[in-house]
């Protein structure tokens, strides 16, 4: 039999089962490529209940799972979410968040369309989906973290226009109070002592309440370093900031009462922005200690000359203004010379230190007491008269020879104190240039009439 003779029949049935395997190998492939494209590959029917699911199982769910159910119960959100199961046009990388079989949530990227049949009319939808969850964490991450450096470089920019250590801490602290959107921040001091000693630095307002409560709180420690509490309905986030000079002092951030309470990604700024605050507290620090340096005697701690000059000069018109008293007092030590000379530039300084610590029992602390230089030193007393202050003079009289010989020995020279006491009246505007005359004249009148002893320079009424 010819190939003209077969039936048609037959050719007809062979023809059939080769298109059916053909179309079985087909959606065999297609669905082959789907599961290695695509996380989530779906069809549903015109009522929005899945008819296919692949892979299986897919996003926790097993196919059996999920065939038959409303596709809907899949969508996070509300109705204003993106639904990838009911789209009447052809949509492409559109994301959506489905729940996962492990009760977790998924965030995946959709290319869907709508099912028709011959008539036009929408029967169903067909769409496949990539879990883009990870990578979403991760952009989020980075985004965040490009957030908090843009905020940082901020503050850092802030902080830069300013030369004062007190004003940078200002800048730092607006800048990031506007960044966190809070009503205000302050920098506090640890315990002990009154509140109104530990703020160091303030912005914005409200803090009357939250720095009083926090006073009566534990603050922030080592180990739990950043707290975040509620004071009268306001959340507030008190962060540890150490020094390398292991000064602890807090960083607090309040919001108005009411307001949400503080997320990650704010926690993660303060935390960063602590390093600006610690780098500003060190600059003041050392601003601090540039500044005492500049003002004080390097061997005994007392004021220096320049000091002194600034600070009586501010004392005494505080003085002259409340209608009160003020005396100065030069004191210069006798027969020091021969201390150096004989015993020693060594044995020297510690006869200075040792005056200096004698002076500074001797006087009030509101007192100034300072080393003019050499041998030389001098008090003003605050709203003391000439009869206080000799009777501060006759006690050193009395104990400097006992004491400094303590120091230098039996055998060392006879050291001794000439003071010079002039004093201005709370009813006198006497100048300064003036009062300091009388001192001096008065310690050297004391040097020239044999030494050891005190002497008051009275104002000769005009």
């Amino acid at each position: 039999m010819t190939e003209l003779d077969v039936p048609e029949a037959l050719i007809t049935g062979s023809t059939a089962a080769l298109l059916k395997g053909a179309l079985i190998d087909s959606r065999q492939r297609w669905r082959e490529l789907v599961n290695l494209a695509a996380d989530f590959a779906f069809e549903t029917d015109e009522w929005g209940r899945f008819t296919l699911v692949t892979p299986d199982p897919a996003l926790g769910w097993t196919a059996a799972a999920l065939i038959g159910q409303p596709s809907t119960s899949l969508i996070v959100g509300d109705g204003a979410a993106f639904n990838p199961f009911q789209v009447t046009s052809t949509v492409r990388h559109r994301q959506a968040w489905l729940r996962r079989g492990d009760a977790g949530i998924a965030c995946l990227t959709f290319c869907a369309a709508p099912i028709r049949d011959s008539s036009g009319r929408v029967t169903g939808v067909r769409g496949c989906g990539t879990d883009m969850t990870e990578t979403d964490s991760q952009a989020a991450r980075v985004a965040a973290a490009l957030r908090r450096a843009e905020l940082l470089d901020h503050i850092l920019g802030e902080v830069a226009r300013e030369v004062m250590a007190p004003r940078m801490m200002i800048a730092a602290l607006r800048a990031l109070s506007n960044a966190l959107g809070t009503d205000g921040a302050a920098i506090l001091l640890p315990p002990p002592g009154p509140i109104a000693a530990r703020l160091a630095h303030i912005v914005g307002s409200g803090s009357d309440v939250v720095i009083e409560a926090l006073a009566l709180r534990p603050p922030p420690t080592e180990e739990h370093p950043v707290q975040a509490r509620e004071v009268d309905g306001r959340p507030v986030l008190s962060t540890l900031c150490v020094t390398r000079s292991g000064e602890k002092t807090a960083l607090v951030l309040w919001r108005a009462a009411g307001s949400r309470d503080w997320d990650q990604e704010e926690r993660l700024l303060v935390t960063s922005a602590i390093n600006i605050v610690r780098m500003v507290l060190e600059h003041e620090g050392t601003q601090r200690e540039m500044a005492r340096q500049a003002r004080t005697d390097p061997l005994t701690g007392l004021l220096n000359r320049r000091a002194f000059l600034e600070e009586i000069e501010r004392h005494a018109s505080r003085l002259q203004r409340e209608e009160q008293p003020g005396t100065l007092i030069f004191v210069d030590l006798d027969h020091f010379k021969p201390v150096n000379d004989r015993l020693g530039h060594e044995m020297g300084d510690m006869v200075l230190r040792h005056t200096a610590a004698l002076l500074r029992r001797t006087f009030r602390p509101g007192d100034l007491v300072a080393r003019l230089g050499g041998d030389e030193f001098a008090v003003w007393m605050n709203g003391a008269d000439h009869m206080t202050a000799a009777e501060r003079a006759e006690f050193l009289r009395d104990a400097a020879p006992r004491e400094l010989v303590e120091v230098t020995g039996p055998d060392g020279p006879r050291l001794s104190m000439s003071i010079g006491i002039a004093s201005r009246a709370a009813s006198e505007s006497e100048p300064l240039d003036s009062l300091i005359r009388r001192a001096d004249m008065a310690m050297y009148e004391v040097k020239r009439g044999g030494r050891g002893h005190w002497r008051v320079s009275l104002k000769k009424r005009a």
